[in-house]
Order: C-alpha cells, then structure tokens, then sequence
C-alpha cells in the first residue's frame, strides 16, 4: 500500500494527515485564502521534505489524495461567486426573492430579506409549463431561450442556472433549454434544477440549482488548477473530494455538482469519530472541532451521524442531504470586541490566516481567542503548530490592554480569562444547539475533541455540559483529514412521490427504487466501483397529512418488499448489488411505528393513537461504494516513568479557581498506553495543547487518544480504559496545582 494523504484546507490552516503504511504523520501549513492550492503544494513540499525528497521525487509515490475543500463555502460567505442567470418559468421569476414567505425572524422588524444571488434584470421567464402529474400544459418556446443566450452573453455572467416548474416529475424542457444553452454558450457553466435537486418544492430547488451555478464555476476553475499542478509534479494517483454528505467524489463529479461540496471540509469529522470512539465501544457521542475560524459539532447516534436534507449556508436555502453540523464562528482567530452596550464579545468575526491573531505577528491589530490562551499560560510561544512561528506574547498583551482591559476596567489577565469564558459558553450553546434541539441530553453524550484549538477549551465545554469525559485523538489537530481518509464514495438520489402511505401501490414504490438503485449502480461502475463494493441505503420522507414539515427516516429494503439485507452498521440498511430483488410484501406497519418515534423525539407528540393519516413525500437512496482504507495503527505501550514526559512547568491560569498557578507541562507525544495524569496539567503535542483543568484526570486509551474525565465521574468510563496497564504510576499534581 502507497502513501495515503487527506487535505483538509481551513480558514487560517491546510492540515495534512499522512498515512504510510499504519504510521500517521500531522503536518500544518497556512491557508493561502486567494488561492488554496498554493498552500496545498506547500504542505506536500513540507512533507516532501521530511522524507528527504524533492516534491517531483515524492508526489509519485502518493497513492490517493483525499481534498476537503472550503473554495464553494467561501465563495457563498465572501459574495464571491459567479455572475449567474437563471431562466424559469414565466410569472414566477420573483421567487427566488419571494422565499418562502415566512419571516426567518418573526419579531424583529429590522430583519431585512438576504440579497437574491440572481438580480432580477438576470431572472428571466421562459413561456413552458409541465403540469403536476407531468404532463405538458404548454411546448417549451425555444425561441425565447435562445434569446436569452444572446443576452446573457451581452451581460458576461459566468453560469447559467435553469428551473422550471414540475421540472422534477418531467424534466423534457429543462433538457431542451439546456441544450440549447450548451450550443450557443458552451463555454459557461450549466446547472439544472432537474439534475441537481428533482424533489418537490419550487423555493427549495431553484435556490440550491442557483447556488450550484454561483459556485460551479469557482469549484471548477479550483479544481481544474489543482489537478494540473499535481499531473506537473507527477502525480499518477487517485484524488477524491470530501461532499458535504460524509462521502467523497471525484473532481469530475465535484464540478458538476458544485453544491455538494459546501460543507466540505467539516463532513469528515463524524467519520474520523467513529475510529477514535470505537476502542471504548461508544455508539452515541459528539465531535466537536475547533480550529482557526469556525466551531464545528456534529451528533453521532448509534454510530450514525444525524443528517439532514434541508439546511441554509449565509440565509441561503440548501436542500441536498448532508451531515448536520452545527457551526459558528469560535476559532482561535476569533476576535474580541465590546458591543454598544459595553459587554465583551467573541467572533464571530476571525482574523482567519491573513494577517491573523495579533500574537502571530503578521500585521493584525485586533486581539482573538489565541492572543488570550497565550496570555492565560496555555500555549508555548516557541511551540505553536509545530513549530510553524513563534508567537509574541508581548503584542498579544498590548493589544488585549488596549482593546479589551482598558475599556472594561480590568487588568490584561482577567481580560484574557473573560475572552476564554465567553467563547467556551458560545461554544457549549452551539452543542446544545446540536442536541436538545433535536431531542436529546448532552450530559449522555461524550465528545470527540478535535481541532488545533479544540483541545485548550474542551474541559470547559464539557464541565459547562456536564458531560463526564472527552476523548482527544493524538490526531485532533487533522482530524477532519483523517476522516476523509475514511469516506467512501457516496452519490444522492431522490425522486418525489406523493402519495398517502396507506394508499401507495406497493409495485409502484419497488419499481422507483429500482431505478434509482440503477442509476446509483451506473455511477459508481463509471468511478470503477466493482459490484461487490456497492451498496445501497434507503430513506423515506413521511409526514402526518396537511404538516408542512416531513421527517426523514432510514428503511429497511426487506419492509419494502425488495432486496437482501446486509446491515453492516448499526441502522444502516443495504442491499446488495449482486443480490436480485425478491418481490415481497410492504411491511407499511413496521415503517409506520419508525416515523412516529422520530416524530415523537424531535417535536414530543405523535399522532399514532389519533391514527392520523401518514402522507410520502420523497424517497431518497444513497449509493455507497467502499474505497481502500489505510490502516491506523494503536499506540505503544509505556515505557520509563514521569521525567522522560515531563518537559518542566508554566504558571497557567486554573479556571476553576480563577487563579493563576505553576502547572505541570508534558510531552503528550511520549504517553503511551495506559498512562494517566492528574489535573491540573497541560499537555503538549507538535500541533495542539491539551488542557487538563483541575476538575479533570486524563488516561491513554488503547488506541493512543488522551481520554479525559471527571475525577468524580471516574465510574462511568468503561473500566476496559483502566485495564490495559495497571502496574504504571500515575503521574500527580496535588489539589492546589503544586506538582508532586
């Protein structure tokens, strides 16, 4: 097996995880925000290095790249997409800005409506118009089309976006208006609503084709650069991108789909949970990443991550299916200000990569979430991201006297301490956000703690959550890296099917899932998929009749009546490819009784007993094909005693006790399995800090992750974690922070 790389490009970082053989490597390179793929090529030149090659020498040798990209999100948060123009059908060009119309906010008055990202002179009514059960109610004007083309050709747009109403039952005038487009402006980026979104709701699908046409063009011109430069240095591997669904794709499919990249890079975290979590047999938990802009939280129950089909990006509507992730703007280049009412403030506005946190030295002014963790004791200015700069405390505490101290009448230090307050309570209410919405207790749910920043504030969420423990992989810093490393390739299908569950004709269901499972059989053989690597999971849109809202919830084939079952995750339903469908019976009670418990936990009733009638809404299939996986590799066993960990100590503030004291600081990269290590402590890794506060113990578990705990709340971890070596000493600090 070659070398395997996953590329994760942030805000103020590119994280790099190298996996050779089962050895895995971190290394971190800043983002270079106008153009991605430089800091892409410097971090393989970095890497290159290590192993004493020149980039032409090393890139050859590289197997697979698997590339979480930001390039679309950016290009929706900046404004910075392309020109588009959008043909519709005639009297509806306005609903693009109509919305749903709902107010997003229903009491505040000074709400003003987000800026369509179609002007209304580029909004363009075509005279056609397909009927509810597609059939043509009026013949496309084609001459109206090609019109159009000449005009936005006059106008320079860049993408063309096509939505027509009913599109997703009949698609025949969309295709027809497309080619016509691909003849006369061939050169411009095309993006059809019957392609991107066939589902029922106009709002929904006109505004995700338009957001797939104002960011194709950004995505393509990326990826096209990217695999350029990679074929100069020679690069004869595999490159895939991480979607916002969990899966990866190749760039080919990436570019003409665009969209599904607008959750990229953060996909990956939950995948990357299920490898960290699987040593303590944890079914249900949360990731959480912190890392240089934003604060990403994701849910995993029963090993599944809870995804959604309907989510906004900027006020945006998106509705293709992706993982849910909660995310704010809580990173170590978060900035602190005082609002008008003299309140201290965290983000979300970040001083990103360039020039960053004051204490980088590179021109900011502005004093952010790492600015405060330097001065509050819990970074090493001579140890930052492995070395990648050294920080200058001095401008960091300049800048929080002046900006922050001096206006709120306190000293620099309790300025610091309140910074690091306010951004961990943003953060525990973006993990609520992510749980009790949805129904569920986060004092039940451990986290995964990831990011270069994750780590330094993670003991404060979870005091603040009342979660018992967190687990912090040695690969935190790249987590989301070595979770691409992980996906398989995965492609969305849905098809609309409105129909009363009681009412629905069981042949006509199986037949729609069979062709939807030929379509996914067709692209995945087209990425080189063999059958037996192809598999299939199946969801159903339900709804109580005359709701607005239905619930998404995954089926079994076998309760559709078709298919063999092979269950390889926990509620996780595929057929086989192979494995001919079976007709059967349409076991609608068991369906039945799966939505109204869903139901019931994200809204607290259901109808059940009423025997409220149950309306199908979509159908939607994922077809997954299982790529080459690198193998990681457990950690060692220790070996020696305290002095081999122990690197010296740095007064560091105890937040428990609002206190500064001398803390213990150790060379977390020599623990090995089963050593343990009483807070307060800090702990240090090339490319992160661990913060062991005063409340909290930390152990090793058997895969090389710090678990860290409640020292009260010791019985609820799995007692597995203590077993693996019990003859070690523990390594202590007694309860006033003096080490021992």
């Amino acid at each position: 097996m070659g070398i395997f790389i996953g590329v994760d490009v942030g805000g103020t970082f590119t994280d790099f995880l190298v996996m050779d053989g089962n050895k895995s490597r971190v290394f971190k390179v800043f983002t270079t925000p106008r153009d991605p793929s430089i800091g892409f090529i410097n971090g393989l030149e970095a890497i290159a290095s290590s192993y004493s090659m020149s980039l032409e020498e090393f890139v050859p040798k590289i197997e697979r790249i698997v590339h979480g990209t930001t390039v679309a999100t950016n290009a929706v948060l900046t404004g910075n997409g392309a020109k588009v123009g959008l043909l519709t059908t005639e009297g509806v060009r306005d609903a693009l800005e109509m919305r749903r119309g709902i107010r997003e906010e229903r009491y505040n008055n000074h709400l003003t409506n987000v800026p369509p990202l179609v002007p209304r002179y580029l909004r363009l009514g075509i005279a056609e118009r397909i009927g509810p059960e597609g059939q043509e109610l009026k013949p496309l004007d084609s001459d109206q089309v090609a019109a159009a083309c000449d005009f936005f050709s006059q106008e320079n747009i860049g993408a063309t976006a096509i939505c027509f109403m009913n599109s997703f039952v009949n698609p025949e005038h969309e295709s027809k208006a497309k080619a016509i487009l691909q003849a006369k402006l061939p050169h411009l980026y095309h993006s059809v609503s019957s392609e991107v979104l066939p589902a029922i709701r106009f709002y929904n699908r006109i505004s995700t084709t338009v957001l797939n046409a104002y960011v194709g063009p950004i995505l393509d011109h990326y990826m096209v650069n990217l695999v350029r430069k990679l074929k100069e240095k020679g690069f004869l591997g595999t490159l895939l991108i991480m979607q916002s669904n969990g899966g990866v794709v190749t760039p080919q499919v990436a570019k003409e789909k665009a969209a599904t990249t607008l959750l990229s890079g953060p996909a990956a975290g939950p995948t990357a949970g299920l490898l960290y979590a699987a040593p303590l047999d944890l079914k249900d938990f949360i990731t959480i990443d912190m890392g240089g802009t934003s604060f990403d939280v994701a849910l995993i129950k029963n090993l599944q991550p809870i995804t959604m089909t309907e989510g906004e990006l900027d006020r945006y509507a998106l509705s293709l299916p992706m993982i849910g992730i909660i995310s704010i703007g809580a990173g170590g280049g978060s900035i602190g200000w005082i609002d008008e009412g003299g309140l201290l403030r965290m983000g979300p506005r970040s001083a990103a990569a360039d020039p960053g946190p004051v204490c980088y030295a590179k021109g900011g002014s502005e004093p952010a979430c790492t600015d405060a963790d330097l001065i509050l004791g819990y970074l090493d200015p001579h140890c930052f991201a492995g070395g990648l700069l050294t920080l200058d405390k001095e401008a960091a505490y300049r800048a929080i006297a002046e900006r922050i101290a001096k206006p709120l009448g306190m000293s620099v230090e309790e300025a610091a301490a309140g910074m690091y307050r306010v951004i961990n309570t943003n953060m525990a209410l973006a993990v609520r956000e992510a749980t009790i919405k949805r129904g569920y207790d986060p004092r039940e749910f451990p986290m995964v703690v990831a990011g270069g920043a994750g780590p330094l504030h993670a003991a404060m969420i979870a005091r603040e959550l009342e979660m018992p423990f967190f687990i912090v992989p040695r690969e935190s810093s790249a987590f989301c890296a070595s979770g691409m490393l992980l996906s398989d390739l995965r492609h969305d299908f849905v098809r609309s099917c409105v129909s009363r569950w009681d009412k629905i004709a069981p042949p006509e269901l199986r037949n729609i899932v069979r062709e939807m499972i030929a379509a996914g059989q067709k692209t995945l053989a087209g990425e080189g998929i063999a059958p037996e690597k192809s598999f299939f999971e199946i969801r159903v849109d339900l709804r109580y009749v005359k709701q607005y809202h239905e619930v998404s919830i995954a089926v079994s084939p076998l309760d559709l009546g078709i298919g063999e079952v092979q269950m390889a995750r926990a509620k996780s339903f595929r057929i086989e490819v192979p494995g001919r469908p079976v007709e059967g019976k349409l076991n609608a009670e068991a369906v039945m009784a799966l939505f109204h418990e869903e139901h019931n936990r994200l809204f607290g009733y259901s109808l059940k007993d009423e025997k409220t009638p149950v309306e199908l809404v979509n159908i939607r299939l994922q077809a997954i094909g299982e790529t080459v996986k690198p193998v990681f590799s457990r950690a060692q066993k220790i070996e020696g005693d305290e002095r081999h960990v122990l690197k010296g100590t740095r007064k560091a503030l105890v937040p428990e006790r609002g206190i500064f004291c001398e803390v213990k600081v150790y060379d977390a990269s020599k623990l090995g399995i089963g050593a343990t290590v009483e807070g307060p402590a800090i702990l240090e890794q090339p490319t992160t800090t661990i913060v062991v506060s005063a409340d909290f113990d930390m152990v090793v578990d058997s895969f090389g992750s710090y678990v860290v705990y409640v020292k009260e709340k010791k019985e609820l971890l799995p007692k597995s974690l203590f077993d693996v070596s019990t003859s070690k000493p523990t390594i202590r600090s007694d309860k006033k922070g003096k080490n021992r």
